[in-house]
């Protein structure tokens, strides 16, 4: 079911895949990540001035999910930071638990893991390490 936003989409000629709506009735779209920025702009212009939330997650072999899909061995998406200064802490983060690259962000580095870390935590093929760091508890 094609909704509001997916059918201005292909009226404009932006090549997206409509994947329908969620439990809130928001509209899910598929959008090619060499095409994200683009498409980001034109919604920030068509008046989507906040980008409330952004998640990412392992969908095991078919790759990373951020809004859109990216390759696993490679996984580079185009920063919306510049368009959506809220998408900061939310690029970092995927950055940081599945090694989300997102080109021209400002401050792409850990933000929850030490910088000497090894490997993405969140990630399905994620070997953790056989040891554990001890921590002060005050």
């Amino acid at each position: 079911m094609q909704g509001h936003l997916s059918a201005w989409l292909v009226k404009h000629g932006l090549v997206h895949r409509s994947l329908g709506f969620d439990y809130q009735g928001i509209e899910t779209l598929q959008i090619k990540p060499e095409d994200w920025h683009s498409i980001a702009v034109i919604l920030y212009v068509y008046g989507y001035n906040y980008l409330r939330s952004q998640c990412a997650y392992d969908v095991a072999p078919g790759g990373l999910l951020a809004m859109l899909f990216a390759s696993r061995r490679n996984p580079r998406i185009p920063s919306v930071f510049w368009v959506w200064k809220s998408a900061d802490f939310q690029e970092r983060e995927s950055y940081d638990m599945l090694g989300i690259s997102y080109d021209n962000h400002p401050r792409l580095k850990r933000i929850l893991m030490p910088e000497s870390w090894i490997g993405w935590p969140l990630r399905k093929d994620y070997i953790a390490p056989n040891f554990y760091e001890i921590q002060d508890a005050h």
